[in-house]
Order: structure tokens, then sequence, then C-alpha cells
């Protein structure tokens, strides 16, 4: 029953969000646009419920010339690629507010695990363990409040699985509530590297 309950209560506030928020919008696409050529937004496959497929959209972060299809972590050097302006919307997480047109769409929930790209073989079938890729994707996520890309694989999906065994109201208030405090320290963002909690140990 959660699950419909949810899918409304996700289209209404990213609606809201996308009135609210249009001024910044129109803002954000003016820096991008003056500070490199090419597109505003990037798209790209990601996984959805089911494991189907999906484009994601981001605000275009990265120069034109960056290699399709590649995590950042495994770029030999993505510091290289980052556009000015891009390095701001990666540490603020603004690049993800496109994102609020998959959740009207449907793509995408605004609590749940964070899409993976197609080819995150590894992730994918990780997450099958723990029923993880049996619902929409989120905007934020109980990984991401959690350690984002400090987190191996396996840690993540099984912070995923946790996610999914205590779904509902209470666990996504806190994952929503959660993301403004990690957004604001910057946590878990590691450019280039992703595991990075266990290196540091």
């Amino acid at each position: 029953m959660y699950v419909y309950l949810k899918r409304v209560i996700d289209f209404c506030m990213a609606l809201m969000g996308l009135i609210l928020l249009s001024p910044l919008f129109l803002v954000l696409v003016i820096a991008i646009k003056i500070d490199s050529r090419g597109p505003v937004l990037f798209k790209q496959k990601r996984v959805g419920i089911h494991k189907s497929h999906f484009m994601i959209l981001k605000f275009r972060t990265m120069r034109i010339d960056t290699p399709k299809d590649t995590p950042t972590h495994l770029l030999a050097n993505p510091e290289q690629y980052i556009t000015k302006v891009g390095k701001f919307l990666r540490k603020t997480s603004l690049d993800e507010l496109p994102q609020i047109f998959n959740i009207i769409k449907g793509d995408m929930a605004i609590v749940g695990p964070r899409p993976a790209l197609w080819n995150q073989y590894d992730l994918i079938e990780e997450r099958d363990k723990y029923g993880a890729n049996d619902v929409r994707p989120g905007l934020t996520g109980w990984a991401q409040i959690n350690g984002r890309d400090e987190l191996e694989i396996p840690v993540k999906a099984k912070l995923d699985g946790e996610y999914i065994a205590q779904m509902g109201p209470a666990m996504d208030l806190k994952c929503f509530f959660g993301t403004f405090s990690s957004v604001l320290r910057s946590d878990g963002v590691v450019e280039g590297g992703t595991g990075s909690m266990k290196k540091e140990e």
C-alpha cells in the first residue's frame, strides 16, 4: 500500500519543487552555458525498477570530451574533465536537480537506492541479493547519507537492502532530512575514488 502512496507523494513534491526552484534552474542554466560549451543537461542510461533502463537527467558538470558511460571513479584523472561550475554543482549536489523531471515521469522516486549505470554489473548483482533492484531508484537514499562515494559496492548494496527492509514513511523522512545535512557537509564526495572508507582504515 505504501508503494502507491509513496508514488503520489513523490509526484506532488516533485511538481511543487519544480515550481519553487525554477528561478534557481534558470541561474544554473545560464552559469553552465557561460562556463563551457555543450548542452546544459547531461543524459545517461541508468537502471530503473526491475532492472529496466531509463535516461537520467543531470546538469552537465563535465566537458563534452569526457569518456561516455564511465563512472567518475574509474577515470584516471576525473578533475581534468570537471568544469569550474561543475565542481560547485557536484560539491553541492545541485547537478542532481533535473532528476525532478525523472521523478515526475515515474522513472525515479525521491528516496530509494541511487540508480546504477547500465554497465555497473557488480553493483546490480549485489543489489539483487537484497531486492534493491525491484523498487524505483531515488534522488537520495540510505546509502547516500551513510557514505556516498566512500562506500565500497558490497557495503552500498547492503545499505540499499536495509532501506528496502525498512521502507516506509519513517525511513523515507530519515533519508530525506538526512540528505540536507550530508549535502551541507559534502559528506562522502570523493572525485575519482570509491571505497575510500576501507582504504583509509
